[in-house]
């Protein structure tokens, strides 16, 4: 019994086991990148992310790939666009199964009894179909400079076909455009041209805008040199107005003090020239009084003479004193009023100084004029001695004056024409002698007196006894 029961559990466990075992093997499973079709007693099933138990003999299953499809679309022939030019276009498509059940369906028709090459070249044809199509709608420019239009018209074109084929065109893109004769590379120059013409403006811009602002850097540096040398020049002037002034400032109390020494010097040597002027005159009166004392005893014996002459003298001597003094007087004024003028116009310093040196020549000239009336009053008391003597004591100054422009002679010609009279050097002396003899005459001519008359005179007063009275 045990047995029999141990078999029976072994019988029952193996043929759970067989049924686990069939059961795994009837059901299939579909991965997230295929679609598992189903078809047999129950029809065609679509199963897509999860899995379905298909009954053996009566049902059967493939899969049909939902993966993106990549490949290169680019046909053998020479592709003509609009403008007649053969170009070569190689393109990758994007192509892939739709997810809806008619899609998969559809496209297991077309494709699960062909392997992906073949159905890669299927679709690759109808691609290039479409694609000769729209080149030759388009021209090269078009195809070159606006690929994404291109792409979007090849899918737009070919969704119907795909769609039919339970396809979907993800994405066409253009890897290149060429041609044999050049057309795209020589389409390329004018915008090459174009673009280095741009270059070369915009260079050429640079350039200027950099010189502007070179230029302008310049021209700024240069004002605000020219600023601050103008600044420093200002400064420079006035630190050398200030300077003149200061040495202005120093010139003038210089000159003012100069001009003190000066006036206190002046003060000091007019003084002394006026004590010296005054004692000249006290000495001048001493004299003319010890002249009056010693010729007090003639004075009696000339008192006719003296009246005799007084009237001669009035007229000549007298009032050529008076004349002199008056002359002398006018001359002072005269320089008292030109130094007055010019003071007035200089500073009040040497003004002083001017009003000064005025007062002392002025007051030069009032002592001359009163020496010029005491030596006045001394010629009324001369006699007809003290007149030959004043005449016999100056003729030999009166000759010197007449024989002086001989020398200034550097040199004298003696032309001698053979006669002994006729020249020489005693012509010379003859010639002095003669003038000299003329100087009686002259004194005569200007004084009215004989001169023989004097000097008789002179001899009868010497001969005379000192006690017999002078006659007049």
């Amino acid at each position: 019994m045990t047995e029999i029961s141990v078999l029976i559990v072994g019988l029952g466990i193996l043929a759970l086991i067989l049924i686990m075992g069939l059961l795994a093997k009837m059901y299939r499973k579909a991965g997230p990148n295929e679609a598992l079709i189903v078809y047999g007693f129950r029809g065609p099933r679509v199963i897509t992310g999860n899995g379905t138990v298909i009954f053996p003999m009566v049902e059967n299953a493939r899969e049909l790939s939902l993966e993106l499809m990549s490949f290169d679309v680019a046909p053998q022939q020479d592709l003509y666009t609009k403008q007649g030019v053969a170009v070569t276009v190689e393109a990758v498509a994007q192509i892939k199964v739709r997810s809806d059940r008619a899609s998969i369906l559809t496209a297991a028709e077309q494709f699960l009894s062909k392997a992906p090459p073949q159905r890669e070249g299927l679709i690759r044809l109808v691609m290039e179909g479409h694609l000769r199509g729209i080149i030759g709608q388009l021209t090269v420019e078009q195809i070159v400079k606006e690929p994404e239009m291109v792409g979007e018209r090849m899918r737009a074109t070919c969704a119907e076909d795909m769609s039919k084929m339970g396809l979907d065109v993800v994405s066409f893109t253009i890897k290149e455009v060429r041609d044999k004769n050049e057309y795209i590379s020589n389409m390329g120059r004018p915008d090459v041209a174009r673009i280095k013409r741009d270059a070369e403006m915009a260079t050429a811009d640079a350039e200027r805008d950099t010189a502007i602002k070179r230029a302008t850097a310049l021209r700024e540096s240069a004002v605000a040199k020219a600023q601050a040398d103008q600044e420093r020049v200002i400064a420079e002037t006035a630190s050398q107005t200030r300077q003149a002034e200061a040495q202005r400032d120093l010139d003038i109390n210089k000159a003012s003090y100069s001009e003190q020494s000066r006036r206190q010097q002046a003060t000091a040597d007019k003084a002394y020239e006026l004590q010296t002027n005054i004692m000249l005159q006290q000495v001048t009166a001493e004299q003319v009084k010890v002249q009056q004392v010693e010729k007090e005893g003639q004075i009696k014996v000339q008192e006719a003479e003296i009246l005799r002459h007084e009237k001669e003298l009035i007229a000549t001597v007298l009032k050529g004193a008076e004349i002199e003094r008056q002359r002398i007087e006018n001359l002072a004024n005269a320089e008292k009023s030109r130094l007055t003028a010019e003071a007035e116009g200089r500073a009040s310093a040497i003004r002083a100084q001017g009003e000064a040196e005025a007062t002392i020549i002025f007051q030069k000239g009032e002592a001359e004029a009163k020496a010029m009336s005491v030596k006045a009053q001394a010629y009324l008391q001369w006699n007809q001695a003290a007149v030959v003597d004043k005449l016999l004591t100056n003729m030999a100054d009166v000759v010197r004056a007449m024989a002086e422009p001989l020398s200034k002679v550097d040199k004298i010609t003696i032309v001698s024409t053979g006669s002994d009279d006729a020249a020489g050097a005693h012509k010379i002396t003859g010639d002095m002698t003669r003038i000299a003899a003329q100087v009686p005459a002259l004194f005569e001519a200007l004084s009215g007196m004989d001169i023989k008359q004097l000097m008789s005179n002179v001899k009868a007063i010497k001969t005379k006894p000192e006690d017999t009275p002078d006659k007049p």
